[in-house]
């Protein structure tokens, strides 16, 4: 996120805040300030009698439930208001920041729906997620103080946590209260920056990581979508490249161009690292998965909750890059969804902030601060000048498709020939592989796991059942195998992929493929380093 719901941003290299648009005061006796919670409420539960939510008794009883708490605080509030008299004040300020960064997420949101379907059929789970956050903003800023800011400010929290992490509805309760945790630390849990008091942890940041904490540690992630989220967010054609200009206005407007660049270039140096060392790819299909790429523009870059200075800022980054990395491993060996990869330390990073900029402002480092060459610059030709490295830097990357949507370790090819020459990890990845196109449908990849498990250590079932789904859907080798594997016989036969086989195998980590006609197929298999693949291009074309 780029700021928030304070709405003061740090001006980077120099550490001053830049004041917020002079805010329009109402004010409101109780009965008509803890009318507008009230109106949020309500929207809450009209939203309860959609057909979608009806027909789900746990879903219903989460808005419900929701409703009828916001309902109950609203009530005590206003007659504790009443008793002592107060007078309650609406400031309503439009903050850049919030609308600027909601029309990222939710251009995100938009492009990403289009073709995974499950955003747009949850599209009212986030519309009710908007309305209780208004309530309780609103509840919670008139229970502690006289004032509350109206704006955009949570849009871009909840769009936020709606970009990573959604609970399924038998458990959508978990959805109101990760909000709600999230407004909490935003209000409760400050400190003093830079002589202003000032939230400590981003607000969508820090709910994200304890309820993925949470989750972890009970081994309840089936709960949620995140995996589902982190894969169908590859979905989108060229959706590095979509991330990255949606990043720009914000870029621009407010200096985090560094806390972007640095965890994406330290995040691809490693990557290139493993693969020199190893031969394979850390992340398996990518040089950064695209998920960590949209926490690296929308999810850790909060100015708020990172250091000031220009060199705080390009470690803070440069941390967040390396702690993924870290993260992952971890998560991977333990067995463990390693979606939240980047998830987890966001806080922790927070909490560094001030130890961070004490060290950038060290006598040792701090002749390394880039701020220093540019201090004869205007902020905004500053900003100009960071954007446009980050520029070369991305499309740099793009070309050696670092990034984008052609990388090799979607290709079942590389990882065949990675497992045959034993690199580190492939063959468990290959076997992974393997399987979900199995079960996609494909009868070659339930052949290939079946051989994959019958010659090498693969953990799963045994290579009978696999064989048997390959022989179910008429994939004639499987049969044969089938039988070789019951009777105790060597000798297992591997044969090319079928036109039926192309349409699962070769979607690699994208959405569907949708032009299925055989000079398509044999087209993509082609590029893609399928065997005896490219000639039959020229045969179908000549048909």
């Amino acid at each position: 996120m780029l700021s928030g719901p304070s709405g003061k941003h740090g001006n980077p290299g120099t550490g001053q805040a830049i004041p917020p648009p002079a805010p329009r005061s109402v004010r409101l006796p109780p009965l008509r300030a803890f009318g507008l919670p009230l109106i949020f409420t309500l929207g809450l539960v009209a939203l309860a009698v959609l057909d979608p939510v009806r027909q789900n008794p746990k879903l219903l009883w989460s808005f419900l439930g929701a409703g009828a708490t916001l309902f109950a605080w609203n009530a005590v509030l206003f007659g504790s208001a009443l008793r002592k008299g107060r007078t309650l004040t609406l400031e309503m300020v439009l903050r850049k920041q919030h609308y600027l960064q909601a029309g990222a997420q939710g251009s995100v949101l938009l492009f990403w729906g289009w073709h995974w379907p499950q955003v747009y059929d949850s599209a009212h789970l986030i519309a009710a997620q908007l309305v209780f956050a208004y309530a309780f903003d609103m509840l919670l800023s008139w229970s502690r103080r006289d004032t509350y800011t109206l704006g955009f400010g949570p849009f871009p929290v909840i769009f936020s946590i709606n970009l990573f992490l959604w609970f399924k509805q038998d458990w959508f309760y978990m959805q109101f209260l990760m909000v709600a945790l999230g407004f909490a630390a935003k209000e409760l849990i400050r400190w003093d920056k830079g002589g202003r008091h000032a939230h400590i942890f981003n607000p969508s940041s820090f709910p994200l990581a304890v309820f993925s904490l949470g989750l972890i540690l009970t081994g309840t992630s089936e709960m949620t979508w995140g995996k589902e989220i982190a894969i169908t967010q590859f979905y989108p054609p060229q959706m590095y490249l979509m991330l990255f200009l949606i990043g720009l206005p914000g870029q621009f407007l407010f200096g985090v161009t560094s806390m972007t660049m640095s965890a994406a270039v330290t995040t691809y140096l490693f990557g290139l690292l493993y693969f020199a060392a190893t031969g394979a790819y850390f992340f398996y299909d990518s040089y950064i998965p695209i998920a960590v790429f949209l926490g690296m523009h929308l999810l850790f870059t909060d100015p708020s909750t990172s250091p000031r200075t220009e060199l705080g800022r390009i470690m803070f980054g440069v941390l967040y890059g390396l702690s993924t990395v870290a993260l992952y491993d971890l998560l991977g060996r333990a067995g463990l969804p390693t979606f939240y990869d980047k998830l987890l330390q966001v806080p922790i990073l927070n909490l560094s902030i001030k130890l961070i900029d004490r060290a950038a402002r060290s006598r040792i480092l701090r002749a390394f601060d880039p701020a220093a060459l540019g201090r004869s610059l205007a902020l905004r030709h500053r900003h100009l000048a960071y954007m446009s490295v980050w520029a070369v830097a991305f499309a740099l990357m793009s070309a050696a498709q670092g990034v984008g949507d052609s990388h090799r370790g979607q290709w079942l090819p590389f990882w065949q020939q990675a497992c045959n020459e034993d690199r580190p990890y492939a063959c468990a990845y290959l076997a992974t592989v393997q399987s979900t196109f199995c079960d996609a449908g494909s009868g070659w990849a339930c052949n290939e796991f079946g051989i994959l498990q019958a010659e090498r250590e693969i953990e799963g079932p045994g290579p009978a059942a696999s064989l048997d789904l390959g022989c179910e859907v008429g994939f004639l080798p499987a049969c044969l195998n089938r039988n070789r594997v019951n009777s105790g016989t060597s000798g297992l036969v591997s044969m090319p992929p079928t036109l039926d086989d192309y349409p699962i195998i070769l979607r690699g980590s994208k959405g569907p493929i949708t032009d299925r006609t055989p000079a398509a197929l044999y087209t993509r298999a082609c590029n893609q380093g399928w065997p005896n693949t490219c000639g039959k291009v020229g045969e179908v074309g000549s048909r």
